[in-house]
């Protein structure tokens, strides 16, 4: 056993994850909340762009307003469909908003327009690429239960405490520009066989839907800014025998969740669920009952504390929506829309790996940076695929993580790099002075060319100031000189070295070698 705390709060014992694999069977829920990015609201004409003032945003019907009536917007419900269609689920050819009754103080109606028994997609699945154990072909199908339609909370600021949440604040403030816009909520079924792997698989599914949502075009998928969010539902279940990677135990009941709500990176839903196993294992070894609960959780110190008693869906008091009509879509919409779905995720990524030469390794780092549309665009502005692949998965991908910023938001653009590569390829520029120009991009000089223009940076063509250079290099060091001569030409490095230290750099180093081997060899 070991133990961790958060602040004040007593020590939670934990139990070895290994171990309590040998006694219980981890299930684990997910339910993803997706912001569309529609222009306008889900029931209103207000605007939806992040970062506005607050309460700027806002009218009479997402203010809630006594006698403001709401309107569905179409492009969002096409947009539902889109999603339902790409995770291979059922469209319903009827069904209708309901009211979720519940007070909260960013909820200016006291209740949310969603959707209850009838929601506008059901039954379907995603199959996720697993690399946790090495193979990124390895594939695992999470089941999906629904995905419907709903609006948004607006947003409560804390101020004063220093956790930004409400215990211990000195007021709240709200802000209800984010009421009202439009949400699909994807809830999975309990995803059971994943043994040990569940926070990986939960990682995986979570990363493969927002790789699908953006690939729709249907939302931004910021999880650094809400737009989309993750509730993690872990349980544990008595595991029949000792083996944890023994058959699906269909017959055992699931055992009592824990939501953890608003989980907003792939690492932290990985280690929200994993915690969440070994807490769970920790109340029931005591002999003690989990409550179930939602959780929050805390990224600075890798542990959930308690939120509030989960209920049931009869606490809610769901009844159906009197001011909007039921959603029909007709079987012609929605193959319109299913012939509207650009190609799934995965066949595009094999295809492009195929059409890039990649090998499993750098595609699965391609996709870690989040790399693969800037590739794909450089590649298209003139870039070789290896060129395109260093960029982005090396240097800059090191400075945006430094930078806390996406890859593509340093500054350079897929014209850029190709613009760059060429220039390499020319023989213009070495690696080494390829960094430096790259420096200069970064830092807002200009393009490549002007860069290089600006600070001096080209390769030195003239093979006579070439030649002098390699002669008295060679001069200076008779003894490497001789070695070469004798057949070990291993030691050419040392006088390259030299040549390019003399020529400031500016030299092609394959040409340095042709030189001092043809006067040595």
């Amino acid at each position: 056993m070991s133990a961790t705390s958060h602040g004040s709060i007593s020590a939670v014992p934990l139990v070895d994850e290994q171990e309590l694999l040998t006694r219980y069977d981890p299930v684990v829920g997910l339910e993803v909340h997706v912001e569309l990015n529609t222009a306008t609201k889900m029931f209103c004409g207000c605007a939806t762009g992040f970062g506005a003032e607050p309460n700027t945003q806002v009218c009479p019907v997402c203010l809630g307003l006594p006698g403001a009536l709401p309107v569905v917007n179409a492009v969002a419900v096409e947009s539902a469909i889109r999603i339902g269609l790409a995770l291979n689920a059922q469209i319903a050819p009827w069904c209708r908003f309901a009211r979720k009754n519940y007070f909260y103080p960013d909820m200016p109606k006291n209740f949310q327009t969603s959707q209850y028994d009838e929601p506008i997609a059901f039954d379907g699945y995603l199959d996720v690429n697993l690399d946790d154990a090495g193979d990124p072909s390895e594939v695992f199908r999470v089941p999906i239960e629904r995905a419907h339609m709903e609006e948004d909370t607006g947003k409560s600021l804390h101020v004063g405490g220093t956790t930004g949440r409400i215990h211990g604040a000195d007021h709240s403030l709200v802000d209800y520009n984010r009421a009202g816009i439009p949400l699909i909520e994807i809830v999975t079924k309990p995803i059971t066989g994943a043994g040990g792997r569940a926070p990986a698989v939960a990682r995986a599914y979570v990363k493969a839907l927002r790789e699908l949502l953006r690939s729709l075009g249907v939302s931004d998928v910021k999880m650094e800014q809400g737009s989309l969010r993750c509730d993690a539902n872990v349980s544990l279940r008595p595991r029949v025998g000792q083996d944890p990677a023994g058959p699906e135990q269909l017959d055992v009941p699931l055992g009592v969740r824990t939501e953890t709500k608003n989980v907003n990176s792939l690492r932290s839903v990985e280690r929200a669920v994993r915690y969440e196993m070994s807490r769970h294992a920790a109340v029931l070894d005591a002999g003690d009952a989990v409550t179930q609960e939602t959780r929050h959780w805390h990224e600075d110190t890798g542990v959930t504390t308690a939120g509030r008693p989960k209920s049931d869906a009869d606490y809610y008091r769901y009844f159906p929506e009197p001011d909007l009509v039921p959603v029909a879509p007709s079987h012609e919409d929605v193959e319109r829309l299913r012939a509207s779905l650009p190609e799934p995720p995965a066949l595009r990524r094999q295809r492009l790996q195929k059409q890039w030469g990649y090998t499993d390794l750098e595609m699965r780092d391609v996709v870690n940076a989040d790399a693969l549309e800037v590739i794909e665009q450089t590649v298209a502005a003139g870039a070789t695929a290896a060129a395109a692949r260093k960029w982005w998965t090396g240097d800059l991908a090191r400075r945006a993580n430094q930078q806390q910023v996406p890859v593509t938001g340093l500054g350079v653009t897929p014209t850029h790099i190709a613009e760059l590569d060429e220039m390499v390829r020319a023989g213009r520029v070495n690696d080494s002075m390829a960094r430096q120009v790259m420096d200069g991009v970064l830092a807002g000089e200009g393009t490549p060319t002007q860069v290089a223009d600006r600070r001096g940076l080209a390769l030195v063509q003239d093979d006579d100031a070439l030649d002098t250079a390699v002669a008295e290099v060679i001069a200076a060091n008779p003894d490497i000189a001789e070695k070469i001569r004798g057949g070990k030409l291993n030691a050419v490095g040392a006088l390259i070295g030299q040549v390019m230290r003399q020529m400031r750099g500016q030299a092609d180093a394959a040409r340095v070698r042709e030189l001092i081997l043809s006067r040595l060899t």
